[in-house]
Order: structure tokens, then C-alpha cells, then sequence
């Protein structure tokens, strides 16, 4: 195990060794049209304990509130609006003492159907895929947590092999290195992840060379996730159901693939596609949702090469699993059933990274993303 990768493990076991046992806050994204009984963006309040989770309270009236991400220093929530038309990003104020949400201000997200939000390092912009125009734009954040005018844009071209769903570009997600020096956008319509130098200070984005890495035709990659190490990097593919693993070059920016490996298991026939990709706080273990055959697919992390070994499929009142998300002491995973309006609560086995239902189930109307509120020290 390299240096970094040690210093990596040992914070991470010091978290979860001293993890205040107070509740920890849980923001959930939802979509409010297509006969849902959701009005918008909610909160509850995870025990870390037991992984009993609070009756979500509706902290902010929103029109499809899909994807959430909270600023670094906790006092600002910032959500996309997820429609056919032109999209907008959303800047939120946090109460401290409610956790209840204050709008600031909406800027375009320079696209149509915005589908993730995303938040650079620094806390200095907002960066956001739009699914529907196949585009990326940066949005600063001002001191006050309000979005100024973009200032970055980038638009995608191509097409690929999956005549109903790849006819043209569809981002589908945008990460930061952990250097904060690049920007890498998973499009599901050109197979590609695309790499772009990021500029914090400027608030823009621009090619990379290499400009992407390649996935095999037809694969759809969705979202995509950094190894705590930094060495690794990971994307689910929705079209092929296959998670891929890549060593990641942090001095340029590159992604070389090192496998791809099937989120399904042997024999199965029916109809699913992926959704959601989150690796956990000790770097040991890797998560992926299933639609369709509606599972949590576990994997074991191989921590010289990054590979990945399959472990299990958890299937326990899971339901057309859109998104899922780890709390940060990595102890529950929670699961956001679209099929079923509900969230449903795992606990892991911090040695095998098996998930355990816990009995614990919430009702929240299409739940599309989980974001968790960590106390700032």
C-alpha cells in the first residue's frame, strides 16, 4: 500500500473511530411531476446508531429538485431542475438550527434537462450536466452562496451505436479530481468520458489532452467516482449494466482502463440499466444500483491494482434503486427506491462490505439523490 493510500485508510478509521453518535442531517432530491406526491426537496435526520431515519419534512417547494450537492462549509444547498426545457440551477441558504431552506437566487444551466450537480473543491463554482443538449457548464458561487452568470461551457458532439437512447450527446454527470485540476463528464450518448482542465479561480473548463477516455460502444457511462487513494476511478455503465475500473494518471488528467465487470448476475434475462456508482470511505469496497433487476451490486476493491471482485447482489425491498449514498462514517448505506417513493436503510459489514438490512424505511415521493449534511469542525 502506498503512503498516500496508508494516510487515506488511518483518517478514515480515526472518523469512524470518533463519529459523534448525534444524528446526522439527510437531504433528499426528488422528482414533483408524472403524478408524484413529492412537492420538492426534503430532510430528515439519520441515527448513527441504530440507522433509523426521521419522517422527511419538506424543506423547500422546487419543480423536479432532481439532484442535490451541499457546499463544503455546510451553509448552502445547490439543486438542478430537472425538465425538458431550458434548465435551471438552484442556490439555497441552509438553516443552521431547522435545517429549512431559503432560495437565493436560479442562473440557466446552459442547457436543456440538467441531471447532476456537482461542487469544485475549493467551494468556488457549481458545475452541472445537462443530460437533454449534451453539454457541461461552470457557475461561480458568490461569498453569500448566491450563483453568478456562467463563466464555463463546453458542448458535447457525437453519437453511438443505441439507436433509442445514444442518437446524440448525453451528459450525464461531472466530477472533480481531487486535485481540483480537472473535470471529467460521463456522456451516456457518445460512450465517452470527457476530460476537461479545470480553472477554479475562472470558473471555466477546457480540453484536456488526452480529451477522454473510450468506453465499448453502446455502454452508456452515467456517474462516475474517485477512489479515496486517488489512484483509481470508476464509472457504471446503464446501457450494458458493467462497472469500469481505471488507473487514474493524476499529473495529465488520463484514465487507462483496467476491467469492466458486469453489475448482473450469470442468467439473468430481463430488462435493467445502472444508475448510481459510490465507493466506500475506507477505499475497500464498491457499490452499484441495478433498475430493473433492482439490486445493490457489492464488490471487493483490490487495493494495489483497483480491480474489482464481485461480493453480492442485496435485493431486500429494493426497488428501481435511482440513487444510493454512503454516510460518511461509512457505517448505512441508503437507498433511494424511485420504483417505490420510499428510502430504505443498510448497514455495512465494515469487513466484507455486505449490506444488512436494518428494518428502517422511509416514504419520500420519486427520491432521485441523497446528500448528507457533515458537521463542519
Amino acid at each position: 500500500m502506498s503512503i498516500r493510500a496508508s494516510i487515506t485508510a488511518m483518517l478514515w478509521v480515526a472518523v469512524l473511530s470518533t463519529a459523534s453518535a448525534e444524528p446526522l442531517p439527510v437531504y433528499f432530491g426528488t422528482y414533483t411531476s408524472g403524478g408524484s406526491p413529492s412537492k420538492g426537496i426534503y430532510r430528515g435526520v439519520l441515527d448513527l446508531e441504530t440507522g433509523k431515519l426521521s419522517e422527511p419534512i419538506l424543506v423547500a417547494e422546487a419543480r423536479n429538485p432532481s439532484f442535490l450537492e451541499i457546499h463544503p462549509n455546510g451553509k448552502f444547498l445547490y439543486a438542478v431542475s430537472e425538465s425538458g426545457g431550458a434548465g435551471m440551477v438552484s442556490a439555497y441558504s441552509i438553516e443552521p438550527k431547522t435545517g429549512s431552506l431559503k432560495l437565493l437566487n436560479q442562473q440557466p444551466s446552459g442547457g436543456s434537462g440538467p441531471c447532476h450537480v456537482n461542487i469544485d473543491h475549493a467551494g468556488k463554482n457549481t458545475l452541472v450536466a445537462n443530460y437533454g443538449s449534451g453539454s457541461a457548464s461552470v457557475i461561480p458561487i458568490e461569498p453569500d452562496g448566491r450563483l453568478a452568470k456562467p463563466t464555463g461551457f463546453v458542448q458535447h458532439e457525437g453519437s453511438s451505436v443505441n439507436l433509442k437512447r445514444q442518437k446524440g450527446p448525453h451528459a450525464h454527470s461531472i466530477n472533480v479530481s481531487p486535485d481540483n485540476r480537472f473535470a471529467f463528464v460521463a456522456d451516456l450518448g457518445i460512450d465517452k468520458i470527457m476530460i476537461y482542465k479545470l480553472d477554479a479561480q475562472k470558473g471555466t473548463i477546457v480540453a484536456n489532452d488526452p480529451a477522454f477516455a473510450m468506453l465499448k460502444p453502446g455502454s452508456g457511462p452515467r456517474h462516475f467516482a474517485f477512489h479515496p487513494n486517488g489512484k483509481f476511478a470508476y464509472v457504471i455503465n446503464e446501457l450494458r449494466c458493467t462497472v469500469t475500473a481505471f488507473g487514474y494518471e493524476p499529473a495529465s488528467g488520463g484514465l487507462e482502463e483496467t476491467q469492466t465487470i458486469t453489475t448482473l448476475p450469470d442468467g439473468f434475462d430481463g430488462s435493467s440499466s445502472c444508475a448510481e456508482v459510490r465507493v466506500h470511505p475506507s477505499g475497500k469496497f464498491l457499490y452499484g444500483s441495478n433498475r430493473g433487476h433492482d439490486s445493490i451490486a457489492v464488490y471487493r476493491i483490490d487495493e494495489g491494482k483497483g480491480t474489482l471482485t464481485f461480493v453480492e447482489h442485496e435485493t431486500a425491498d429494493v426497488k428501481t434503486p435511482r440513487n444510493f449514498n454512503i454516510d460518511p462514517t461509512g457505517t448505512f448505506c441508503l437507498v433511494a427506491n424511485q420504483g417505490s417513493d420510499s428510502v430504505v436503510v443498510f448497514r455495512i459489514d465494515q469487513k466484507t462490505g455486505t449490506l444488512e438490512p436494518t428494518g428502517h424505511k422511509i416514504s419520500v415521493g420519486r427520491p432521485v439523490c441523497i446528500r448528507f449534511l457533515q458537521p463542519i469542525r
